[in-house]
């Protein structure tokens, strides 16, 4: 028995809003499932609850799920449920109207600013979401009777501005959706949604942590008739670990998760698993890999954890949720007061959002700080991965400076073959000594057998060996690390053994050596002005002639080529030209300038100087044939 069919008309917001889901906020035609599934699933949620609120609700409650049913010869696809279902009054109420969700105010921007994008913000809402089977369907047949009622309802419509509505009787409690599906357009995107291996695809990829059972009917083998006692098929794992308790999830669990949304064969060097609760309720299970990814440092590199909303797959690669340097973490994050749709472009706005990614975070730097501390090897295998990527934050993340200070390990001079923390490093550090001094260099070895070097190892002095490219950043971006600045050595005025005023000999000592250097300083200053703004006598060496450094606040010559690589034209960057007074060549230098300043030998000694200068440091010499030149015609002198 049915009553008469009633023809109401959409609500005037709800008909553009029709036209917005159908042509243009859904880029990919599959997320109507997602849509209708997801709503299945909360009425499922909502009878569960009201099951156990209200005694004299009589429901049976045993066997909650979704199923989807797929009829080629009719071309339907439904979505049932026996969920909580609908009343006549709810059905009009929720997809006849736009309701209380304030969408009509929103749908009004979004026509002035022509902004598909800030129409996904609608998407969640059963009113909203329903619609977008229009994208797929040229008729929808809703069918639903809610839990205490006897009285069903059965709406239809083809979506062009009306629907009809009317009472039934004998339908089951909960809703089914039939979808009319339009013939399969792969130009229009439309595939064929009542293909088995299609319907799987879907749900595995967006509904497969769904807390219910998905269920179809199992595919007939061709020539075989039907078997009406043959067990449906269930579509989803609803294995969502991050809704479990840690307790009661085996590390085997953990690591098979970590295996799937990451494709690495390896098991995570570190699990975190956590939830929040307060005003905005999210999981989060993340994963620190053991070994970095070989796209870690490409341009295209995209972060890896995964949105959620509520166990249903909203996005890859959500860079909202964690900053480009923890891009290696993998993982997922189930939100549960996000809308199903939300753009990126939301996202990037969203506080709630930034709370989750700060939140996320320090995380993440505790679970490596804590690595550090009660696994060294580990936390040692770790660093040679990812060290180098997470020194970006420092350069990117000025809020969590002193967390990633803590986390950093450099080789140093300290130990040929061991690195150290900088905390380990300021333990270390000398009476007296306020500096924390490091050299950068591409390699070791070029790094221990610099010039600059010289009085540091001479006097015991420990330093940090830098020799990853972003290292020449961070470490002159960085003011400080517990209170003691960060120092090149091969930058500035370098004086580990100061004179005090009251030593009268070292005063004389130091006035003479100015007096001997007068003449040849300016001279050199002048003779190397293409390649050098400053001529010096040096305190920083002791076995070798002579070393170019840069002034305090000059740019390195390494981040200089950094630069250029890049494209951004710098103006050339002059350097600080130092001699060793004590150095035999320099010594006689001074001699025979004193005796000839104007013999042509000279300048060529002075250029085969700076050159050695330059090559000594792993530098480039402006004019490597003319040095070759003069270092020939020199050494055949000398024979």
């Amino acid at each position: 028995m049915s009553s008469g069919t009633e023809t109401l008309e959409f609500q005037a917001e709800t008909r553009q809003l029709l036209q917005l889901v159908i042509h243009s906020i859904y880029s990919n035609k599959d997320i109507f499932l997602r849509e209708l599934i997801s709503n299945a699933s909360d009425a499922l949620d909502k009878l569960r609850l009201e099951s156990l609120t209200d005694s004299t609700l009589d429901v049976d409650t045993s066997d909650l799920h979704i199923t989807l049913e797929a009829d080629q010869e009719q071309r339907t696809l439904t979505v049932r449920d026996n969920g909580i279902g609908m009343t006549r009054g709810e059905v009009v109420e929720l997809i006849g109207t736009v309701a209380k969700s304030g969408t009509a105010g929103l749908l009004e921007k979004i026509k002035e600013s022509k902004d598909a994008a800030a129409a996904q913000s609608l998407i969640g809402q059963f009113g909203v979401g329903f619609y977008s089977a229009f994208m797929v369907a040229d008729r929808v047949t809703l069918r639903t009777r809610r839990a205490g009622t006897d009285e069903g309802t059965l709406w239809e419509s083809q979506g062009e501005g009306t629907y009809t509505v009317r009472a039934v009787d004998g339908l089951p409690v909960g809703t089914s959706v039939t979808l009319h599906l339009r013939p399969a357009d792969s130009e229009d995107g439309l595939a064929d949604y009542l293909a088995a291996w299609k319907i799987r695809q879907i749900v595995k990829q967006y509904s497969d942590f769904i807390r219910w059972p998905i269920r179809m009917e199992r595919e007939q083998p061709a020539g075989e008739g039907e078997d009406p006692a043959g067990e449906p098929e269930t579509l989803n794992s609803m294995k969502a670990l991050w809704a479990r308790p840690r307790t009661e999830v085996s590390e085997a669990e953990y690591s098979e998760f970590y295996q799937q949304i990451s494709h690495d064969w390896q098991a995570p060097a570190e699990t975190i698993h956590m939830r929040a609760e307060g005003t905005f309720e999210y999981e989060a299970l993340l994963f620190l890999p053991a070994r970095a990814p070989l796209d870690l440092y490409s341009p295209g590199a995209k972060p890896g954890v995964q949105l959620y909303v509520k166990r249903v797959f909203i996005m890859d690669d959500c860079d909202a949720l964690m900053p480009n340097y923890l891009r290696f973490v993998k993982g997922v994050v189930d939100a549960h007061d996000l809308s199903l749709n939300i753009s990126r472009e939301i996202l990037q706005h969203d506080r709630q959002i930034q709370g989750v990614r700060r939140h996320l975070v320090k995380k993440v730097l505790r679970a490596v700080k804590d690595m550090q501390t009660g696994n060294s090897e580990g936390y040692e295998a770790f660093w040679g991965q990812f060290g180098r990527v997470l020194k970006e934050g420092l350069v990117e993340d000025r809020d969590n400076t002193d967390a990633l200070l803590e986390l950093v390990s450099a080789a140093s001079t300290n130990d040929p073959e061991k690195t150290t923390t900088l905390r380990e490093y300021v333990a270390r550090m000398k009476d007296g000594q306020e500096a924390i001094y490091y050299l950068t260099g591409e390699t070791r070895a070029l790094v221990e057998n610099s010039p600059h070097m010289e009085a540091f190892t001479a006097k015991g002095y420990e330093v940090l060996i830098l020799t990853d490219p972003v290292d020449e950043i961070w470490a002159a971006q960085v003011p400080a690390f517990d209170g003691h600045r960060f120092q090149s050595i091969a930058k500035g005025q370098v004086d580990l053994d100061p004179t005090d005023d009251s030593d009268a000999q070292a005063q004389a000592d130091k006035a003479q050596r100015a007096q001997d250097f007068a003449d040849l300083l300016p001279w050199l200053q002048t003779t190397l002005s293409e390649h050098v703004k400053e001529v010096r006598l040096s305190t920083r060496l002791t076995t070798s002639a002579a070393c170019i450094v840069g002034d305090t606040h000059d740019i390195t010559p390494t981040l200089e080529k950094m630069y250029r690589a890049m494209g951004q034209e710098l103006p050339p960057v002059k350097r600080i030209l130092e001699l060793n007074p004590t150095h035999p060549l320099i010594a006689n230098l001074r001699q025979a300038h004193a005796t000839d300043a104007d013999e042509p030998a000279l300048v060529q000694t002075a250029e085969l100087i700076y050159g050695s200068a330059l090559l000594a440091e792993g530098g480039d010499l402006p004019d490597p044939a003319r040095f070759t030149r003069l270092l020939t015609d020199r050494l055949t002198q000398s024979l």
